[in-house]
Parts: structure tokens; C-alpha cells; sequence
């Protein structure tokens, strides 16, 4: 016990003592942890739940507006997610680090393997172990054919099922007793080759996913029936880019929207639930060329040269005609207004800044379907059906002139005064289409002449998604092979015993869940009954 508790403390002595590793020894050790399966399986792990706040909170590169939004009903919670880069989770700098030594990782661990498979594809089967009875299924019987009879019919038997094979035939020089003959056979190596290609595929994946963000780009743009867009950075309502990506290389189109469709369930548990989006024009594939038509629906995309053009949403826009107060007409067409819930209530604003003889601005709400709950109007359904525009009313300095980027879907109220009714209330304007409505103290009015439909489009480019297509199926080929694939091992020995040949085989799998002793026994079985048969004797054939 005395000399126990003396080791013990010099253990303890020793690791509180130790040195630390010289440079080049803690970079190796670091490099081994790094490449190791274990930290690539972690890394994995870590890089899937990063994913996760991708996929429930609104990203600025996919949806600026729900962003605002979220700010809004969320004021203590998005500084903090501010902060932490999870409003653009796939371009933060945490994420991009697990991204980048996921792929290191994978890489180390992949390149040696690659050595030791590729030195065991040109190694021959392995010696059979002294003793069979210590392998997990073997038998024996004796014959009475000779041992280079039973190892040929054997290594035969096992070629034409595809086993790599070697055989050993026995010593003729060597006693009778100490002749021993061996097959050997090993199958199974498309294994590890399904394993090398799976992991492989993550990495060119990755790289992939890379090529994507360095030299792609997506941008969106709201387009209203009617009216058309071309492909140039001032036309994309946001746009965003990789670092390797040059503007010099966006496609040259341009595209017309003149008719779309929506249809939404009436009646039913899933009443308001869009049925079809449907967008039909034309565009022209680059400058001088013909206009051809187009049909985009949802999950149906419009491909031109490298971009993509993606069906990704629809709304509303009211046709309005603002006169000043001069009775001059200083705004007059549609007015996108952005959807903010199922039924399609809808938020927007309107900015005339030539009124006279102050600027004009309107906010609030387009009802696809409107009806009245209480004194508040509200949508019951997303098809107009019965549309209404209620609006707030600002006069005043709209800021446009100070030089500094404002959104089309905001209004920056800093220079305007409200306009109230007589009572002091803030005025609100509710009009259905052909209605005109006059602003207080000769302002001007505004009309609501109709209503158009907008589609909004998803426009991009992503060089490697062939690529990481291709990648993703010679992934799952790989896994499936390393799942159902088995190495086996199996051995044949021979050896001559009072006047007999003793026959002994084993069979081991490098993975368990095998019925090994079932295919010892068919394999026996099937080299016995491979044995010829004998000669009729004369007696027999005179019987016969």
C-alpha cells in the first residue's frame, strides 16, 4: 500500500511539473486533435446547430423587411442577436471559422486514410491464425481427396464470388504431418472506399458552398404588373454579393411582368392558404436579342445565361393619384405594399415631394378583403375581394433632398407634421377603389383608382451548385456502401492426418452483426458437395 500511495504522488508531482511542450511539439499535438474523426464529428455537430438560428431568425440577406420587423417586436432580444451575428448567421465570423476548420479537419483526416487504404488495396489477404477455434465461427472434416485438390476447388470456388485470393499449397518436401496448405480470401474494400468517397463529397460540398459565396450573388426585386426590370445593381430593391463577385458579369436581361396569377383556399380548415402563384411575360436574354416568354411559378424557376430568376413571393400595389394643393397632379401609379400577415394586411407608404405647397407623405395599410372589426378595419381573406386603402396623412419636409439612402417602404418622419382632424385625432383615410378623399386645409387629395398585383422575384447565381449537387449524390453512394459493405476474411487449411486430408475453415468479419457460423456451414457444405463423385466399382456395374 506504502509503495501504491508513493507512485501515486509521484504521478501527481510529475504532472504538476511537467513542462510544457516545445512549439513544434504542441503544433503536432494540436494538428493530431484537429484531424482526428472525433473533431470532425464535432465540428459537424457544431456547424449543423450554427445552422439553426439561420433557419428561424430572419436573415438580412434573404428578408430585410421581416429583420425591421423582428427589431420591432423584439427591442431587448435584437441588440443581443445584433451582437451576435445572427441576423446573418452564414457570413459571421464564428460561423465561417467552424466552416473553415471543418474543412481542414476533414481534409487531415481524409489524406492519410487515403495512403493506408491505398497500401491495403495492394496488400494480399493475411495469414491464417494458428488456431481457428479462437475465431469467432470454424469447423472442421475430414476427406479423403488430396490437399491440393480441396485448395484448388476452394480457391475457385471463392474467385468466382469475387474474393481475393491466395494460396498456399503445402511443402512437398516436408513431412506428411507438417504439409500444410492455406487459402486465404479477403472481400469487402469498397468499404473503406465508400467511406473515404463519403467524407470526400463533405469536403467538395464545402467547397462548393464556398465557390457560392465568393463569386455568387442574390438580390430581389419587387416587380408590378405591368411594369419590368432589368438586371443592373440601381434596379434590385437589396442585393448582396460574394468578395470575388464583379459586377461586370451580371447577366444582361431584362424582363416585362404582364400578367399574375394567385388563387388562395376559400372555405375549410385552410381557408387563405395560396393555392398557385403564377407570373407570365417576357424578357429578353441580352440587349438586341428577341423577347421570349416566360412562366414562372413557385419551385418552377426562369434560368437566363448564369442567373436564375426565383419566384418568391406577391402583394399588393394600389394605384393612387396624389394632387397638391394646386390641384397639380404630383404622384400618380402603384404603391407596393408589403404583406405583414396571412390574410395580406399590407404596409406601405406614399411620398410626393413636388406637392405645393408642402411635401406630402402617406402611411398605412392596404385590405385585400376588408371589414370592419368594431371601428378598426381589417383583412379577412388574402384575394381582393374587397380591397381598402387606410392611410395616415404627413405634410412637411419628406427628407429626400438631405442626400442620405431612404427605404421606399418607410417614412422618415423627423420633418413632418401629422395631419388631425378638427377634434386634435390623427387623420385616417379609408378609401375603396374610384373613392377621392381631400386633406385638411387645402393639402391636396388623393384618389384610389385600383389595384395591380406584384410579384416578387429572387434573382441569382451560384457557380458550384452543380458541383455540390454531384458532390451530395456521390456522398450518399458512399455512405450507403459503407453501410451495407462488409470485409470478411476467410480461410481453408489443409493438412494430412492418419492417411486422410483434415479440412479446416473460418470465417471472421471486421464488423459484427453477421451470421458467421451459417457461412461456415454453406461454405463446408458447398465444398463437399463440390467433391467428384467416385467410379462405379465392376460389381456395380454389372448389377447396373
Amino acid at each position: 500500500m506504502t509503495q501504491l500511495s508513493d507512485k501515486t504522488s509521484r504521478t501527481r508531482d510529475f504532472a504538476r511539473t511537467a513542462p510544457p511542450l516545445p512549439p513544434r511539439q504542441f503544433a503536432r499535438w494540436f494538428w493530431r486533435q484537429l484531424t482526428s474523426m472525433r473533431t470532425a464529428l464535432l465540428l459537424l455537430l457544431l456547424l449543423a446547430l450554427g445552422a439553426i438560428p439561420g433557419s428561424f431568425i430572419p436573415q438580412t440577406k434573404v428578408d430585410p423587411a421581416a429583420v425591421i420587423r423582428f427589431g420591432r417586436d423584439h427591442q431587448t432580444l435584437t441588440p443581443i442577436f445584433d451582437r451576435l451575428g445572427l441576423f446573418s448567421v452564414f457570413s459571421s465570423p464564428w460561423f465561417s471559422a467552424v466552416y473553415l476548420l471543418l474543412m481542414v479537419s476533414l481534409i487531415g483526416c481524409i489524406v492519410p486514410r487515403s495512403f493506408v487504404y491505398f497500401r491495403a488495396l495492394r496488400a494480399r489477404p493475411p495469414k491464417a491464425p494458428a488456431r481457428f477455434d479462437r475465431l469467432p465461427a470454424s469447423t472442421s472434416y475430414e476427406t479423403d481427396e488430396s490437399p491440393d485438390e480441396v485448395l484448388e476447388r476452394a480457391g475457385a470456388m471463392l474467385r468466382r464470388r469475387r474474393w481475393r485470393v491466395d494460396v498456399d499449397t503445402p511443402d512437398a518436401d516436408a513431412p506428411e504431418t507438417d504439409a500444410v496448405g492455406v487459402v486465404r480470401a479477403e472481400k469487402g474494400f469498397l468499404r473503406e472506399a465508400g467511406n473515404l468517397t463519403f467524407h470526400i463529397a463533405a469536403v467538395i460540398v464545402l467547397i462548393a458552398v464556398a465557390m457560392g459565396s465568393l463569386w455568387g450573388y442574390k438580390g430581389s426585386v419587387i416587380v408590378v404588373e405591368g411594369e419590368g426590370f432589368s438586371n443592373t445593381l440601381t434596379q434590385y430593391d437589396d442585393f448582396s454579393a460574394g468578395g470575388l463577385f464583379d459586377p461586370g458579369e451580371l447577366t444582361p436581361f431584362s424582363l416585362q411582368l404582364d400578367r399574375f396569377d394567385a388563387r388562395f383556399q376559400i372555405g375549410g380548415p385552410q381557408e387563405g392558404q395560396p393555392l398557385e402563384f403564377d407570373a407570365q411575360g417576357t424578357y429578353v436574354p441580352q440587349p438586341g436579342a428577341d423577347s421570349q416568354p416566360f412562366d414562372i411559378q413557385v419551385n418552377h424557376p426562369l434560368d437566363i445565361g448564369d442567373s436564375t430568376v426565383f419566384l418568391v413571393g406577391q402583394g399588393y400595389a394600389p394605384v393612387v393619384t396624389v394632387r397638391d394643393g394646386q390641384g397639380e397632379v404630383v404622384f400618380s401609379g402603384p404603391v407596393p405594399f408589403l404583406p405583414e400577415d396571412a390574410s395580406y394586411t399590407s404596409t406601405g407608404v406614399i411620398k410626393a415631394p413636388d406637392a405645393s405647397p408642402e411635401e406630402l407623405g402617406f402611411e398605412g395599410f392596404f385590405l385585400p378583403t376588408a371589414v370592419m372589426d368594431g371601428n378598426i378595419p381589417r383583412s379577412a381573406h388574402p384575394a381582393a375581394a374587397n380591397p381598402a386603402l387606410a392611410l395616415f396623412v404627413y405634410t412637411g419636409d419628406l427628407g429626400l433632398g438631405s442626400g442620405l439612402p431612404q427605404s421606399v417602404f418607410a417614412l422618415d418622419k423627423d420633418g413632418l407634421t401629422q395631419v388631425q382632424t378638427a377634434d386634435g385625432k390623427p387623420l385616417r383615410l379609408l378609401l375603396q377603389p374610384g373613392q377621392t378623399a381631400k386633406i385638411p386645409g387645402g393639402a391636396g387629395s388623393i384618389s384610389f383608382d385600383g389595384v395591380r398585383q406584384f410579384a416578387r422575384f429572387e434573382i441569382g447565381h451560384s457557380p458550384g451548385k452543380l458541383l455540390a449537387l454531384g458532390a451530395a449524390v456521390l456522398g450518399i453512394a458512399g455512405l450507403l456502401a459503407s453501410l451495407f459493405i462488409r470485409p470478411r476474411r476467410a480461410w481453408v487449411r489443409t493438412r494430412r492426418r492418419d492417411g486422410r486430408t483434415l479440412v479446416e475453415v473460418a470465417r471472421l468479419d471486421r464488423v459484427s452483426g453477421a451470421d458467421l457460423g451459417a457461412d461456415v456451414d454453406q461454405l463446408t457444405a458447398e465444398l463437399r458437395q463440390q467433391r467428384p463423385e467416385p467410379p462405379p466399382t465392376a460389381a456395380e456395374s454389372r448389377k447396373g
